[in-house]
């Protein structure tokens, strides 16, 4: 279908070089293309599917946006309202998606909804759709506290008409293949970040180093120094949890737990790191002319996006058998 047939650590090999990039808007909108809203299409959609959408998105000639959250249904992903229901050989959409990156430009998006009245974690589907049926409507570009590249937006849908073979794989197993798509999603989320807080603790070494404060170098305060070098410390402990993860999955192994954990160690670390690291650029970290007050507002993103840092608590609780039941 146009791919290189590589295995998804390269996927993360990629991501973690574009961490270099330095906004987290761009990487982001690669990402969804790459490893959020394609996998399960990639894993489990038809020939005739892949050829239609696949092919143009692995290719670049279109935009693919991922349908998942909704205003009362975000990390809770099984409380989504949107239904798609099947009057013979189509289905008709109504209801409405938030947060949906990329979505005021895209071609097509992995829309999932419900397809039943069943159990909520049973009645979903994944379904390919093109952005340019009538009934669909984009409300809204939001304006966001940071990510301010990255094209975030509200659509609505309104007896939205699509064939009923744009199912990705199975009717009902939409729940299941998300969840397997936010495995790939995380990881990849987490390697991109990786790099990005590298990025930003050399920035401050520089700046402290030249920044001078009661005649010496801010960086030579045993605050300052050694607080960088915790930051550094942390930075690779979550790279070594990334990487066995990224094994782990390669293998075919079920790392949800892992990806969690990696995910919710990402966004703490994320928050801890820029608020230290701004922290140490004095009033100049307070201006929009450095790095550093970019990736405070970006990365604040990180214990949000793709499930929040609660609902990789409640995962990880969950695969340790401590997690209550209802």
């Amino acid at each position: 279908y146009g791919g290189m047939g590589l295995d998804f650590s390269y996927s993360i090999a990629v991501a973690e070089e574009l961490g270099n990039i330095h906004c987290g808007g761009v990487p982001m909108a690669i990402g969804v293309q790459a490893s959020m809203a394609t996998p399960a299409l990639t894993r489990f959609g038809s020939d005739e599917l892949k050829k239609e959408f696949l092919v143009p998105t692995i290719a670049g000639d279109v935009v693919v946006c991922l349908g998942v959250s909704e205003t009362g249904a975000g990390s809770d992903v099984a409380s989504i309202k949107t239904t798609a229901v099947r009057k013979g050989d189509e289905y008709i959409i109504n209801g409405g998606k938030m947060w949906t990156t990329s979505g005021c430009q895209a071609d097509w998006m992995c829309l999932l909804a419900n397809t039943s009245e069943g159990p909520p974690h049973r009645n979903k589907s994944l379904i390919c759709l093109p952005m340019n049926l009538p009934g669909i409507h984009v409300a809204k570009k939001i304006d966001k506290l940071g990510m301010k590249s990255s094209d975030t937006a509200q659509i609505f849908f309104e007896d939205v008409r699509v064939p009923s073979k744009n199912v990705i794989g199975e009717e009902g197993m939409g729940f299941m293949y998300q969840m397997l798509q936010f495995q790939e999603e995380r990881l990849w989320a987490v390697a991109n970040i990786l790099t990005a807080m590298e990025n930003i603790i050399q920035a401050t070494i520089d700046y402290t180093r030249q920044r001078k404060a009661f005649d010496r170098p801010v960086l030579h305060n045993q605050v300052v120094h050694f607080r960088l070098a915790e930051l550094a410390t942390e930075v690779e402990l979550l790279r070594s949890l990334l990487h066995r993860a990224v094994d782990l999955y390669v293998e075919g192994n079920d790392v949800t737990k892992f990806a969690s954990m990696a995910k919710l160690k990402a966004g703490r670390l994320a928050r801890e790191l820029s608020d230290s690291c701004l922290q140490f650029w004095g009033g100049m970290g307070f201006t929009n002319e450095v790095p550093v007050s970019r990736c405070y507002r970006d990365m604040r993103l990180m214990s949000i996006g793709g499930g929040s840092d609660e609902t990789m608590l409640s995962i990880i609780c969950k695969y340790m058998e401590i997690l209550p039941s209802k």
